[in-house]
């Protein structure tokens, strides 16, 4: 195997240009990769490509010749979907490229694509991230990567196009765990700011000064920060992630904590939230959108 550093111009093949993925891959582009950008949907890779580039019409062709692959998908089930399709897995077992899910897979699953991709020697890293679709866009998202160290350094150019904050949080899944605790401390920071303002709104504060003083203070979070004001107040409820994908991430979190026998109650009791507002919701509806949930239950229960 090649143990050299990949930098541009190697090809990058990109599975998934959905919100997070389409500026990711544009990141890489501009940093001189040659990114063969693949997605479901025809009309993002039309989008993707626009009046050059020869357009892959499968995920297959896509990796043919590409030194790495990228996945960025919903789960990892939607990840095991492509690469062991049938023209995939043997394009990745004859070529073997470096592979890095950057999805918000289940360890559990990181794991059982490494049993079934590891008898061909080829190199898994799992490299999840944080930060949302403006920090996409700008490159500064939060990298967390398990897997081994070499493999990760050797692809240390192709994150840093992407992210500025690259952490190695230990071996193969460690970084989907960390990705899926993350995303449980959001989602509870998010539940705790909606709440405490809300409640201020009731008292006669108004909720953009509430904000203000959380900001000011000891209360302040990324919710707090980057979240309400932005897109909760305003009733927009548009960040880019959808409460169906957060509350995928808690039941990974919950499920991850129960394996371990670490039933910690708080985090069971968000994950429980987060599933009943995503069946009240919809699972496509932005995350954002719990302060609706929250004030719809609040309101059903004073009726009741």
């Amino acid at each position: 195997m090649n143990a050299s550093k990949i930098s541009p111009p190697a090809a990058i093949a990109f599975i998934g240009l959905g919100n997070m993925g389409f500026p990711m891959a544009g990141r890489l582009r501009a940093a001189g990769f040659q990114v063969r950008g693949y997605d479901a949907n025809s009309a993002v890779v039309r989008s993707f490509y626009g009046d050059g580039g020869v357009q892959p019409t499968n995920a297959a062709k896509a990796i043919s010749g590409a030194a790495v692959v990228i996945t960025m998908l919903p789960t990892g089930a939607s990840v095991r979907g492509v690469l062991l399709e049938d023209a995939c897995l043997a394009a990745i077992q004859t070529q073997r490229p470096l592979l890095i899910d950057m999805s918000s897979s289940a360890p559990a699953d990181t794991l059982a694509l490494w049993k079934i991709l590891e008898p061909s020697g080829i190199c898994l890293i799992d490299a999840p991230v944080s930060g949302g679709v403006v920090r996409a866009q700008s490159g500064a998202l939060a990298i967390m990567a398990g897997g081994d160290a070499e493999t990760l350094d050797r692809l240390k150019t192709v994150l840093d196009a992407i992210g500025t904050s690259l952490i190695h949080c230990g071996p193969l899944g460690a970084g989907h765990a960390m990705k899926a605790l993350n995303n449980y401390v959001s989602a509870a920071g998010l539940v705790a700011a909606i709440e405490a303002v809300r409640v201020a709104e009731r008292f006669g504060i108004d909720p953009e000064r509430a904000v203000d003083v959380l900001n000011a203070s000891t209360g302040s979070n990324n919710s707090t920060q980057n979240k309400i004001k932005q897109f909760v107040l305003n009733g927009r409820y548009d960040s880019g992630f959808s409460i169906g994908l957060m509350a995928k991430d808690l039941a990974t979190s919950a499920a991850l904590a129960s394996s371990l026998a670490a039933p910690f109650p708080q985090l069971l009791r968000y994950s429980k939230l987060w599933s009943d507002a995503e069946k009240h919701l919809g699972s496509t509806q932005d995350h954002t959108a719990m302060d609706v949930y929250l004030r719809e239950t609040l309101s059903t229960e004073q009726a009741s």
